[in-house]
């Protein structure tokens, strides 16, 4: 079934509150998906933003980011007065989203709520099904705000080495701590969970992500070393990373501790199990970051400030995902096969059946490019105009060199520049791949100052905000077209024949 998905972040929704919200501005966005008849929503990861401010740099694999609670919601469930957050000012910059100003305000106004929350029957629920991530992350969450935010490896000896007599004090001594971030992260997933149906109802699925690295300054990397390639000090023996590209001469330095695959293949790959089936319950379709490093990884000796000396080694391949679709069942997953691509990872890439993806965005440079839709000869495949590490279409045909733009707009036939963001939607909709999926900044025309992020760069990304005018009648019935001109209302179009079905039953009945 052909269908179309619009790429927004959580964090990027409308919002007085300084960030997107899980409350009525993402209930809206949801109608304005079903009217369009855009049947994916693509979200980055909704883990806890650390180093960086990036979703793929967390404090946890398993936890949600507490600045997506929706304050009204939590006014409507009786845990705070309009006041409680209404006080605050939650905007230096209306145009993007400040992480600081997040960190010194939001956790202040959920104190308030904990404050007024009586465990209930769902809550003891949520604590018993969620225990083997729960109880490790709220005591190291509460550790972390104990010292000033600071990483696990500079606490004191004792707690950095997780050492059992101290973890046990520990927990009795942040009890009430331990008892608050459990209830944020109870409090993050009803709301989530509501907001999910709201769109599986409409017809909509959600597209999330999960990166294949977790952060050195995590609580899996703190409780759990033995899943990590680390010395006898939990330091990092290698990192993740790239190689030097014509992007990047030097490489991306990741800095993410790798995987002692060794000892997840010797446990089933019990871990990662457990992680994949937790996103399938959070999102309806998982694209996995990175998917290649599955094969064979790019390891960087710790220490490095560079990537530019690192060597290839062989991973879990595909027999990872044979053991968890042996417990789990069929998965929907979308890997991202971006990178260098060798006839190896192609093959696992065939083995597991997964559709892959497409950026369009790459394909300027000859009729050969494989990322050019003519060259296209897999519908089983995701498309994409550019995806977050990539800049706004009109960001980057600002930035194509001569020969570059000519090429460009010989292939999509446009004879003025501004002409090419709305051609390259219409290209990448028109193709063959079964999902088409654009950023909404593509759809809006905004520049290379909204992209979402620049990758090796340290500053200035995940700050992107939508306004609330962008979800206009035009801008509704620009995006419906292209899904009516391309048979992409998918799922939409099923939802809307259900439904005239119905009616007609009804009738006949009556």
């Amino acid at each position: 079934m052909r269908k179309s998905g619009i790429l927004l972040h959580v964090s990027s929704l409308p919002s007085e509150y300084g960030i997107g919200k899980f409350g009525k501005e993402a209930y809206r966005f949801t109608d304005f998906l079903e009217e369009c008849r855009v049947s994916l929503w693509q979200i980055l990861p909704l883990s806890p933003t650390s180093y960086g401010d990036s979703p793929y740099q967390s404090f946890s694999a398993f936890a949600g980011n507490p600045y997506f609670i929706d304050f009204e919601l939590l006014e409507e469930d009786g845990l705070l007065e309009k006041k409680d957050y209404t006080s605050v000012n939650w905007e230096r910059n209306p145009d993007s989203v400040d992480y600081e100003f997040l960190y010194n305000n939001v956790y202040n106004v959920l104190r308030k709520a904990f404050e007024r929350f009586s465990p209930t029957p769902e809550y003891r629920l949520f604590e018993m099904i969620s225990r083997d991530w729960l109880d490790d992350y709220a005591l190291f969450m509460s550790l972390k705000f104990h010292f000033d935010g600071a990483p696990w490896y500079k606490w004191p000896s004792e707690l950095a080495k997780a050492e059992k007599a101290a973890v046990d004090k520990a927990k009795k001594q942040f009890e009430k701590d331990i008892k608050f971030h459990k209830f944020i992260q109870y409090i993050f997933h009803t709301q989530w969970k509501k907001l999910k149906q709201y769109a599986n109802e409409k017809g909509i699925s959600i597209v999330g992500d999960i990166p294949i690295y977790v952060s050195y300054d995590s609580v899996e990397v703190w409780k759990t070393p033995e899943m990590f390639d680390l010395d006898e000090n939990k330091t990092p023996v290698a990192v993740a990373g790239c190689p030097p590209d014509c992007f990047s001469p030097t490489g991306q330095l990741w800095g993410n501790p790798l995987y002692n695959w060794k000892y997840h293949r010797k446990t089933g790959y019990e871990w990662w199990i457990k992680r994949i089936k937790n996103a399938s319950e959070i999102y309806d379709t998982i694209r996995i970051d990175h998917f290649r490093g599955f094969e064979s990884y790019y390891s960087i000796p710790y220490g490095n400030e560079t990537a530019e000396v690192g060597i290839w080694q062989k991973g879990p391949n595909s027999e990872l995902f044979e053991k968890a679709e042996e417990e789990l069942g069929s998965l929907s997953i979308i890997a991202e096969n971006l990178g260098f691509i060798t006839p190896e990872v192609q093959e696992m890439l065939d083995r597991c059946g997964y559709p892959g993806m497409k950026v369009v965005e790459f394909g300027f440079s000859d009729g050969e490019n494989d990322y050019l839709p003519h060259n296209f000869t897999d519908t089983n495949s995701y498309s994409y105009t550019g995806t977050h590490d990539n800049d706004t279409l009109t960001g980057w045909y600002r930035s194509l060199d001569e020969e570059t733009l000519e090429f460009c707009m010989d292939y999509l036939n446009v004879k003025k520049e501004t002409d090419i963001p709305d051609a390259m939607l219409r290209l990448v909709w028109s193709g063959v791949s079964e999902a088409a999926v654009a950023q909404l900044q593509d759809f809006t025309g905004e520049d290379a100052s909204c992209r979402m992020n620049t990758p090796s760069t340290l500053s200035g990304n995940w700050v992107y905000r939508a306004k609330k005018e962008y979800f206009s009648d035009e801008l509704k019935e620009k995006i419906l077209k292209l899904n009516i001109l391309y048979n992409r209302c998918g799922a939409q179009a099923a939802k809307e024949d259900e439904r005239i079905e119905e009616n007609e039953q009804t009738d006949i009945s009556q």
